[in-house]
């Protein structure tokens, strides 16, 4: 090193004279973000190197972190990650089985309720199909079940039995292509053909232009398919108009708007009463019984015999129709139903009435005293 500066002497002088010009230059000049430059030019040359050893450190720290400190808890955080998909799927099945729970329940009630001999039945299976509307059922010709038999829900009719097997049977559901059920209209009693038309809602056919129906109108069966039971709720009315060969009314099917799990297959058919208007058609609602009649009693008959003694009023049914009522109501009162409630239950017609009561007899006329002999003269 001395022989290279002895022998470069004026040159190391003059290289040592032009860095220290510089490093004088770069203390005095500055950038035009007012940083000097000999600063700028040590902020560059420092960086890698600052910036590798702290990559260095982070490294060797997050290696320490991984394996000594932070291996528990990300294990534990698996786990922790773990259970909470195992519960959410527990709450979702819990919440499934709540549901069919209550389906079932109402199903239960609303069976207990309807004159017919059902049986319950689950879906097992869909019909094949992009747009099959068909569903397996678990009930089949060793339960009873037979082809042509109606299933229901308790929200209304869904369909009816095409085939029945062994161990299961075949149901073609109401909105399916080709599907038909005698119905009749809640308000204005007017009777129509339900038919499916292979989308969510169902059509009425054979409504006459001049006849009445109205939207959000309710249709029951009416019975005349001889499939399903009179009396049971199919539908609301979505839409009325006029068309070219009669009515054009849409319905919305009520059987499934609870979704469609569970059914009833019913066995045994018993008609039942269409509700009038006035009486809501869901049990959810609730409304007092009928006042009583507060009409003016009428003066109750004397006899001639006892003027005091007052004779209990006679009821008269004059006509066709309070007759049949009253019949009706006979037939309720001896299946210790009242007509007119709000309880979905409706009496079985078939059976006979209880006899009326006697009507009370009238007092005969006291007979005039027979004449006295006539004085023998």
């Amino acid at each position: 090193m001395e022989s290279f500066l002895s022998r470069y002497r004026n040159l190391s002088v003059l290289l040592l004279l032009l860095v220290g010009q510089l490093l004088l230059l770069a203390y005095q000049v500055k950038t035009n973000q007012d940083v000097r430059l000999i600063r700028l030019w040590a902020v560059t040359a420092v960086t890698p190197v600052a910036r590798m050893i702290e990559w260095t450190r982070a490294g060797v720290i997050g290696a320490w972190e991984n394996v000594f400190v932070l291996g528990d808890v990300r294990a534990e955080n698996k786990k922790l990650k773990r259970d909470l998909a195992e519960l959410r799927l527990k709450n979702q099945l819990l919440a499934a089985e709540l549901q069919m729970a209550d389906r079932v329940k109402a199903l239960s009630e609303f069976r207990t309720q309807i004159p017919s001999k059902t049986i319950a039945a689950r879906i097992i299976g869909t019909g094949t199909g992009a747009n099959a509307r068909t569903v397996y059922v678990d009930r089949g010709s060793v339960e009873g079940v037979k082809r042509g038999m109606a299933a229901i829900t308790d929200k209304g009719i869904v369909g009816k039995v095409v085939a029945a097997y062994p161990t299961a049977s075949l149901v073609q559901l109401i909105t399916e292509h080709g599907s038909v059920a005698g119905v009749i209209s809640q308000k204005n009693r007017v009777r129509g053909t339900l038919k499916g038309q292979g989308a969510a809602t169902v059509i009425v056919d054979y409504i006459r232009n001049e006849e009445k129906v109205e939207p959000g109108e309710w249709f029951y069966t009416s019975g005349t398919d001889r499939i399903f039971p009179r009396g049971l709720p199919a539908g609301r009315v979505k839409m009325v108009r006029e068309g070219r060969g009669g009515k054009e009314v849409v319905v919305e099917p009520s059987g499934f708007d609870s979704g469609l799990e569970e059914m009833l297959i019913v066995l045994d058919g018993v008609h039942g009463a269409v509700p009038d208007a006035d009486t809501p058609p869901s049990p959810e609602i609730s409304i007092l019984p009928p006042p009583p009649d507060t009409a003016p009693a009428q003066p109750a008959r004397q006899s001639s015999s006892e003027p005091g003694a007052a004779a209990a009023p006679v009821k008269e049914f004059n006509t066709d129709a309070d007759r049949l009522l009253e019949k009706y109501r006979r037939i309720g009162e001896s299946q210790g139903i009242v007509l007119g409630t709000t309880k979905v239950r409706v009496p079985d017609f078939n059976r006979p009435p209880a006899p009326a009561a006697p009507k009370p007899a009238e007092p005969k006329p006291d007979a005039a005293p027979p004449p006295e002999p006539a004085a023998k003269q």
